[in-house]
């Protein structure tokens, strides 16, 4: 099977179905959004909803299907059944509705990722915003990164140059004070919070130049969205500065940040 994905990823056949996939689980999850949806506390008191969990059910069948026998490291699955010791040569990392906190409360920056990692490595990636009909995704080793609405073309994409002032996307949660000193930091002079792995995505298709990361995230969150960024010209760093890898302990990240130009 591990034979039989690399020749997909070669071909771009494999990203073109993930997208077909994520943008499946969109469609599962929109009827949800702004409808009354009740959230449920999962044991790290992080909310969980029927769309996150419909969603997974189906991205995990399709992928079993089209795939089967692959490792998947999925959120919900980890956090019902707990996580493997450490991700395989090859595996996937899914995080069927990234931002549930946002997309409880209605707001739109909420995702789909799917990512296939080879020897810690994401080496494909796919990100849907449902609520935008858009889907981000990696393509043929090389051959960069590409955007499309729902049922439109794809569009390939290229992060900007650094522009003399340059933005930085964060995190939602952070204080106005936190928040300018972290941009400061890389050197940003405005910066704009949003959710999820969007961020990755608006830096991948030249908007943005910057999203530092201080807190603590899982590998699902940000293996696709990294996926893109990097297809695109873009950079994910730890600390270390080596870009951030995957099928670590507990499946956690350390700080990191993206980059664009």
């Amino acid at each position: 099977m591990i034979a039989r994905l690399s020749a997909d990823l070669a071909s771009g056949a494999l990203t073109e179905a993930l997208a077909d996939i994520a943008e499946d689980a969109a469609r599962v999850i929109l009827p949800y959004w702004r409808n009354g949806v009740v959230a449920e506390s999962k044991a790290d008191d992080s909310p969980v909803t029927r769309a996150d969990r419909e969603a997974e059910a189906l991205i995990l069948a399709r992928l079993e299907a089209a795939w089967p026998g692959v490792q998947a490291v999925a959120e919900e699955a980890a956090a019902a059944n707990g996580l493997p010791a450490e991700g395989g040569e090859m595996f996937w990392l899914i995080d069927p509705l990234d931002g549930t906190r946002g997309f409880i409360e209605g707001r739109e920056s909420y995702t789909v990722n799917i990512a296939l990692i080879h020897n810690g490595v994401p080496v494909a990636g796919v990100v849907t915003a449902p609520a935008t009909a858009t889907t981000w995704r990696s393509g043929v080793p090389g051959a960069g990164a590409f955007r499309r609405t729902f049922g439109d073309a794809w569009r390939q994409i290229r992060v900007r140059e650094r522009p003399a002032a340059p933005m930085a996307l964060l995190s939602h949660s952070m204080t106005d004070e936190e928040a300018h000193r972290l941009a400061g930091r890389h050197g940003c002079t405005t910066w704009q919070g949003t959710d999820s792995s969007l961020k990755f995505c608006l830096i991948a298709e030249g908007r943005f130049d910057a999203y530092p990361r201080t807190g603590p995230t899982s590998e699902w969150d940000t293996a696709a969205g990294q996926a893109v960024l990097e297809a695109a010209g873009g950079r994910v760093m730890g600390e270390d500065g080596q870009p951030l890898r995957y099928g670590k302990s507990c499946f956690a990240n350390g700080p990191f940040v993206a980059l664009g130009g």
